[in-house]
């Protein structure tokens, strides 16, 4: 598969998180791999900012350009500097409505603000383990729709009534039309957000923003809140873990959040079935006491016609003087290229590299990562042609090397 896709948005909770609130090993190095393949990562969330920043951290989407959705969509925030790139928020005047009409149904209200969850029944299990999942710190406001002062992105109404949530849910979806949206996000979650916004909308402005089509877009998630967004782009895929009426409407279903599905779906983009599968995780732990690995170069696309391989630029393969290293920029080609023969040859034949020639046309620095694209130009008996662009983060044009490896049959 040639990376048509330039973006991979995925819903938090019940998809890239297990059941367990954890980030696995396995998920993560498909994120990084698919990052380093070109790929830029969104999260989309009905979490506020604040309660996505530590999980973008850990995904390393500032290095790589990646995004937030947070708030099921009323901010887009730049994972690489913070900067706000859209956003929408209630009318203030709206609260003391919603506040009045809660208080009658005996129902908790909540709203966020930066790194404080506000409320005025600070003894909710429900509000508790909110703050908690997000890191925020909970404020008590007895009059709530007083004490905030600011439009806020969003609010909650809590409660184990479900059939009341239900109830208020019908009443307002009447009364308020056309100023606030309301939609159930959890059986005790009532969320209150500005008219028109979801995930779907959201994610609509963000690829207007960088300039991408929603067909070279991938969107994973489990939940109803998800179904729009998933509806919405080039290739849509459900959590095993997700309700029928969520899988109905994806392209493809993979594993659930505490089988690794993320990671599986990646992998299974990154990969090509050829002659065999082709496993890049296996691929990648063979290298670790090779060159490869000592270099810190990972496979991130395999096919006979293209292999994609990174390599960061830091004290293994740097100049003194923090430029990436010319001899390491050809050990990549040659790596690529080698592997890419490896593919194409038969059982009884072995690929012998005879001539690298490279043009070295602009810098790569230090901390940075590049990519190497490999394709197969000339396809001979006797004889392959491989032509290696390799990139940096940002896609600048770094090296251009051509690799000549001539077939031979073992003896």
């Amino acid at each position: 598969m040639s990376m048509k896709y330039k973006l991979l948005v995925l819903d938090v909770d019940g998809t890239l998180l297990n059941d367990s609130q954890e980030l696995t090993e396995r998920t993560l190095a498909a994120i990084t791999n698919i990052q380093q393949a070109g790929v830029r990562v969104v999260l989309a969330s009905g979490r506020p900012t604040y309660g996505l920043l530590s999980i973008a951290k850990q995904l390393n989407l500032g290095h790589y350009g990646g995004y937030l959705i947070s708030y099921n969509g009323c901010q887009i925030i730049s994972a690489k500097n913070g900067e706000i790139l859209f956003e929408r928020r209630i009318n203030p005047e709206i609260l003391p409505f919603l506040e009045k009409k809660a208080d009658k149904c005996g129902f908790p209200i909540v709203t966020y603000h930066d790194d404080e969850l506000i409320t005025n029944t600070p003894d909710n299990i429900h509000i508790q383990q909110e703050a908690l999942l997000n890191h925020l710190k909970l404020v008590v406001e007895p009059e709530f729709s007083i004490a905030v002062d600011f439009a806020p992105c969003k609010c909650l109404i809590v409660s184990d009534d479900e059939n009341g949530l239900l109830e208020l849910e019908d009443h307002w979806r009447k009364r308020l039309s056309g100023t606030v949206d309301v939609f159930r996000s959890e059986k005790y979650f009532l969320e209150i957000v500005p008219c028109g916004i979801d995930k779907a909308s959201t994610l609509s402005a963000l690829l207007e923003i960088v300039g991408v089509s929603p067909e070279e877009v991938i969107a994973i998630g489990d939940g109803v809140c998800d179904v729009s967004m998933l509806q919405t782009v080039g290739l849509s895929i459900a959590m095993g873990n997700a309700r029928h009426s969520v899988k109905v409407c994806a392209d493809r279903i993979t594993a659930t959040n505490d089988e690794d599905g993320v990671a599986m779906a990646i992998e299974k983009l990154l990969s090509k079935k050829g002659q065999q599968d082709v496993s890049l995780t296996e691929l990648n732990e063979g290298t670790k006491n090779t060159m490869m690995g000592n270099l810190g170069m990972q496979y991130t696309y395999v096919s006979e016609e293209r292999i994609e391989v990174t390599m960061p630029v830091d004290n293994r393969t740097r100049q003194p003087f923090g430029i990436l290293h010319g001899g390491a920029t050809i050990a990549l080609a040659e790596t690529v290229a080698g592997l890419g023969s490896v593919l194409n040859c038969g059982a009884d034949e072995v690929p012998v590299g005879t001539q690298v020639s490279a043009n070295h046309i602009s810098s790569a620095h230090q901390g940075d990562t590049v990519r190497a694209v490999g394709t197969i130009v000339h396809k001979g008996r006797s004889m392959h042609v491989w032509n290696i662009d390799v990139f940096t983060s940002t896609a600048k044009l770094v090296s251009t090397v051509r690799v000549v490896n001539n077939i031979m049959r073992k003896e």
